[in-house]
């Protein structure tokens, strides 16, 4: 700012003698004139803040020295502009419009307007001032509150996980053992009645119990210990899978069509592969199953620069942007009984390969898009 010449504060002085005199009716013209909210819990401080930087523009028109009051000032509206959760928007616009009412009157003070060009400029970079100082100090509170809620929400959603983590290892051990002397009954069942149609329906719930609780399984921290990796051929893998579902397939009246590229091989743990397909298969036959007729996946697995991508497309119906963007977030469901982690797990997995999974949906079709680490050559 200029410093101030002897001349310039007698102008000052006749400028500041005008605005007293006016001070009643250029503080009405502002307040009838500023936007307010009436959810805003510091609507009655408004015109105190207002009328505080009118004393502060005074006082610098004087040339005495007040940064520190005007920072204060900013900073302390800024506050009360977050706390009241209003468009900053407004509270720049309620201070240009003082600015120019104020400088409206400044002009109509008598003084020749070559002689308070000075002011007038001083005026506004005072005002400019303190709006930098208020919107500054505004984002920062404002970033500070988006980092606390994001960092209570990170650690709600771990303590979630850690909750789920134990109560998981303790469904596993409760129920896994007498899953397995089930299915080991019912082998030795099928040994003695070869034809029974009902053996073949229990080994089929049995493996989607199995698959259930392996689900559970990979939210845990127990789970998250480094296995065994095997050469895996996708191929087979994928053959697998399909027999796998074939009961879920012919009951759903769904058409699966597979394109597989030959000798696709990857390093990788078998078993947490097979979840991940096992889960995005039995997605895609729910979606279909809205369909009334017409319940179509398409299965393509390939490799292209080095990289293997699956991708499992149905035609069930579009799954919004909304959802897309939140779809493998933990504890996320669309189904009414879903628990909301089959895609939390899928997406754990393929990371941990090297990998990566998305989804995009239209009108036409969803895909699942799977891409896992280097293709064995």
């Amino acid at each position: 700012m200029k410093p101030y010449t002897e001349n310039l504060k007698d102008i000052s002085k006749l400028v500041i003698e005008h605005l007293e005199r006016q001070e009643t009716n250029f503080m009405e013209l502002w307040e009838t004139s500023i936007v307010t909210s009436n959810n805003d819990i510091f609507k009655e401080d408004i015109r105190e803040n207002g009328y505080q930087m009118y004393l502060l523009v005074k006082k610098m028109l004087l040339g005495i020295t007040c940064e520190e009051n005007l920072k204060n000032l900013a900073h302390k509206v800024a506050r009360e502009r977050m706390e009241a959760g209003v468009n900053i928007g407004d509270f720049v616009y309620n201070v240009n419009r003082g600015r120019s009412i104020i400088v409206k009157y400044v002009i109509e003070s008598g003084v020749p307007h070559k002689e308070l060009q000075q002011i007038i400029e001083n005026i506004n970079e005072y005002f400019d001032q303190f709006c930098f100082y208020a919107v500054s100090r505004y984002t920062t509170l404002k970033d500070n509150e988006i980092q606390e809620k994001t960092s209570f929400i990170q650690q709600t959603h771990n303590d979630r996980l850690a909750v789920l983590g134990q109560l998981s290892s303790s469904f596993v051990h409760e129920f896994r053992n007498p899953l397995t002397s089930i299915i080991g009954f019912n082998k030795l069942l099928r040994k003695e009645l070869t034809s029974h149609p009902y053996l073949d329906i229990i080994d089929q719930e049995l493996d989607q119990l199995n698959f259930r609780i392996t689900q559970f399984l990979h939210t845990s921290k127990a789970d998250s210990k480094d296995k065994k990796v095997d050469e895996v051929d996708l191929h087979e893998l994928l053959d697998d899978i399909l027999r796998f579902l074939y009961p879920s397939i012919v009951e759903g009246d769904v058409n699966i069509t597979t394109h597989f590229s030959t000798e696709l091989k990857i390093h990788a743990n078998k078993e947490e592969l097979k979840q991940v397909f096992l889960n995005i298969l039995f997605n895609s036959i729910d979606a279909v199953k809205q369909n009334k007729r017409n319940r179509e996946i398409d299965v393509t697995c390939d490799k292209r620069e080095g990289h293997i991508y699956i991708t499992v497309k149905n035609n069930g119906p579009v799954i919004p942007k909304s959802v897309q963007e939140t779809i493998f977030e933990p504890f996320f469901t669309t189904k009414e009984k879903g628990t909301g982690i089959g895609l939390y797990v899928c997406k754990k997995i393929v990371e941990k390969h090297g990998g990566d999974i998305s989804c995009d949906s239209n009108n036409r079709e969803t895909r699942f898009i799977i891409k896992l680490g280097t293709c064995m050559q």
